[in-house]
């Protein structure tokens, strides 16, 4: 039997595949009211394919708990923050699942931790936090690191289709985790040191990152001049080695606007490029607020009770809303005593701001001015609504004549 611990957009998907492939899982979380709808068929958030998932895995007898179970095989997929004075990651609710499940386990447990930590996290607080209770690993316990790759919105088909990499102190634990997760996973599955597989992840995000940032700086630049960025985008493109991504209204969502700042947090000598590429990824939201200014002022808008945002998931066709570049610009709204926008999103289903409006039509009849900060599917069949409004679309999925861009 597998214990899956924490049950939230990684573990629940990977408790559910598990499930569906015939493995014994029970998935915990500390959340009562969680467990309850689980328990009761009922899901925390909607993801395509996971509701075919969900009723697989009850039908195969997938269950869930607060309690940890009495096993020899956890998977802990627990929140990783970061401590925003020092950029450092929160080992917080590792360390507490990682007890939690020491006070219950059998010997010669294996501990798998999806969660992505920062490189050196398993070395500087999991290893002693086993070891100060008398317990060996490698005999005791065994460690590993298989760190999530999957996104919102296309988790079911990449948890059975990414590559994943599982880091572990002794292969032949890893070549046994290899196999636990061949059950579902159709890719290739490489097995590796701790540390590299810590690394690795990380790395990965930071990666997207830095070229995110690439085309932001070059979305301002191009509005200092006044250049088209995407038609200089879609230019330099046709050349066989470059592929810049898109510009946007900021980078939300727990992977890409986190990790690279635990690289920042433990080599702050060595992290310059990091850095600015964080810097600026984090300050598009300003530079939305800027663009909003500029329109107002050019239309002689005062109200700012006339300014709609549409979306406030931070990527299209999910409603997941962590780290959302929306969230972002509100905050920076509000710093400035700027109050009173009217914010839409077809896929939150529940108040977490205020003026949110839930009904479209009466959102769009309330402003003047739209902002389309999240390129749902909805919006896009919806163009025609708001054809009459001043737009700015800081997705490019609007090719009106007279629409703003970044």
């Amino acid at each position: 039997m597998i214990n899956v611990i924490g049950l939230g957009y990684i573990g629940l998907p990977t408790a559910l595949m598990f499930a569906k492939n015939g493995v014994e899982v029970v998935g915990t979380d500390y959340n009562k009211d969680l467990i309850e709808s689980l328990s009761n068929g009922k899901l925390p958030f909607e993801e395509e394919g996971i509701s075919e998932l969900f009723n697989i895995g009850l039908k195969n007898g997938i269950t869930f708990s607060t309690e940890y179970q009495v096993t020899d095989k956890y998977i802990i997929a627990v929140p990783t923050p970061y401590v925003n004075i020092n950029k450092k990651l929160d080992p917080t609710y590792v360390l507490s699942a990682v007890n939690t499940v020491l006070n219950v386990c059998k010997k010669g447990t294996i501990i798998i931790i999806e969660s992505t930590i920062s490189p050196g996290t398993i070395d500087k607080y999991v290893r002693p936090e086993i070891e100060k209770r008398g317990m060996k690993i490698g005999e005791d316990i065994h460690l590993a690191h298989a760190p999530e790759r999957i996104i919102p919105g296309n988790m079911v088909f990449e948890l059975e289709n990414n590559s994943r990499t599982i880091g572990v102190d002794d292969f032949t634990i890893g070549e046994e985790i290899k196999k636990l997760y061949s059950e579902f996973c159709k890719s290739e599955i490489v097995i590796t040191d701790i540390r590299s597989a810590e690394m690795s992840k990380v790395v990965e995000n930071t990666y997207r990152d830095i070229n995110i940032a690439f085309a932001n700086e070059l979305a301002k630049i191009c509005r200092e001049d006044n250049m088209d960025v995407y038609e200089i985008i879609r230019i330099a493109n046709k050349h066989p080695r470059v592929n810049i991504l898109q510009p946007g209204p900021g980078v939300g969502g727990h992977c890409i606007s986190v990790d690279p700042w635990f690289l920042v947090g433990d080599y702050p000598d060595l992290t310059n490029l990091i850095l600015t590429a964080r810097k600026i990824n984090d300050s598009m939201p300003s530079h939305v607020l800027t663009r909003i200014r500029d329109i107002m002022k050019e239309h002689n808008i005062k109200d700012i009770s006339r300014i709609g945002l549409y979306g406030l998931a931070y990527k299209e066709n999910v409603d997941d809303t962590r780290e959302s570049p929306t969230l972002q610009l509100l905050k920076k709204m509000s710093d400035h005593l700027a109050f009173g926008v009217k914010i839409f999103d077809p896929l939150i289903n529940e108040n977490i701001v205020e003026n949110q409006y839930f009904d479209f039509y009466n959102f769009i009849d309330d402003i003047d001015i739209v902002v389309i900060m999240t390129a749902h599917n909805h919006i896009k069949e919806n163009m025609e609504t708001i054809r009459n409004k001043l737009i700015l679309d800081t997705k490019n999925i609007c090719n009106y004549e007279h629409v703003y861009k970044l």
